[in-house]
């Protein structure tokens, strides 16, 4: 069973393609993190201006070991790798985040 986190991030109108830029840059930035199992970036398709970051986690103890982490520290910081001039400015206005588990029926 995995752990499921969603990050709604709620942006302007005008900056959800900095966000996707900034993610895409970073694309492989969780590699090699224990527990980490992958995640999305999705798109509102309609007028929403709430962007979902869906991450996949083996446990919630590796969630938490990551979110306390230096590597999350300087992520969320400024939007950016360690080696850039200048820290960016955050693109959401707001975010919320959503737990959940994966379920099997029938």
């Amino acid at each position: 069973m995995s752990i499921i986190k969603i990050n709604a991030i709620t942006v302007p109108a005008d900056s959800g393609d900095e966000l996707g830029k900034r993610f895409a840059a970073r694309r492989d930035s969780m590699e090699g993190t224990e527990g980490f199992e992958g995640f999305e970036l999705l798109q509102p398709t309609d007028e929403r201006t709430t962007w979902l970051v869906i991450t996949r986690w083996a446990s919630e103890q590796a969630f938490e070991n990551w979110r306390t982490s230096q590597d999350f520290q300087r992520s969320h910081a400024g939007g950016g790798a360690p080696s850039e001039e200048a820290p960016k400015k955050p693109v959401g206005m707001s975010a919320e985040l959503w737990s959940y588990t994966t379920s099997v029926t029938g």
